[in-house]
């Protein structure tokens, strides 16, 4: 039974995008998607799939239409490998989708939007041990965060607190961390790491060496024997 309430799912081509129009749906929301491109492994569930590039403030102001509620989780982002390569491009891609979206959601009267932002806004300076200890919400502030990727998504979580005090639209920050599992990216550069082991580890041949990153003093090797 459908509930009457629309649902703009920004992002919906995309692993987390995709599984989250499915669950909006089962919660009998009218569920509207846009994307640069549809799901890689599965339609799509939405009511509703917009090719939209929301750098263009019209195409922001055209998925927005007639929805109530805004889930934003469009970005231009992948692994470690991608968002520490592509400074410039990320950060201006970004910036362009998050404040389009803000102001579009915004002129329709949108009641609710969510903001997607990332565990990359958190200080660089709290996480070079190994031992790192949980880290707290209020935590990223004094800020160091993730050059470009994790610098813009703590602009724009300032922006939407900007956007709730100035003008009461009201606004919701989330901040994904390692996110994977079933029909994520597998391939071309924006995989995340299990994923990327993965199809790496089923690509060797016994004898084969492996370099991961992340061990305590240098980088690991995975020396393959099948």
């Amino acid at each position: 039974m459908r509930n009457g309430k629309t649902a703009l799912v920004t992002g919906a081509g995309g692993f987390i995008g995709h599984h989250l129009v499915k669950y909006l749906v089962g919660l009998g929301y009218v569920v509207r998607g846009a994307d640069l491109k549809y799901p890689e492994y599965e339609d799509s569930e939405a009511d509703e799939f917009m090719i939209a590039d929301l750098r263009d403030y019209e195409q922001s102001l055209r998925v927005t239409k007639n929805i109530d509620e805004v889930y934003h989780l469009a970005a231009d982002m992948g692994g470690i490998g991608y968002i520490s390569a592509f400074h410039a491009e990320i950060t201006l891609n970004n910036t362009l989708i998050n404040t389009h979206m803000l102001q579009a959601a915004r002129h329709h009267g949108v009641t609710r939007f969510l903001f997607s932002s990332s565990a990359c806004v958190y200080p660089q300076y709290l996480q070079k041990n190994p031992d790192v200890v949980p880290l707290r919400e209020e935590d990223a502030f004094p800020a160091d965060p993730e050059e470009g990727y994790g610098l813009e998504k703590l602009y724009t979580e300032k922006l939407c607190q900007y956007f709730t005090e100035d003008w009461n639209f009201p606004t919701r920050v989330v901040r994904f961390h390692n996110v994977y599992g079933p029909l994520g990216t597998y391939d071309g550069g924006r995989e995340k790491a299990p994923a990327a082991l993965s199809r790496k580890i089923a690509a060797l041949h016994s004898g084969d060496e492996l370099q991961i990153w992340g061990g305590r003093k240098t980088d690991t090797v995975l020396h393959v024997h099948r």
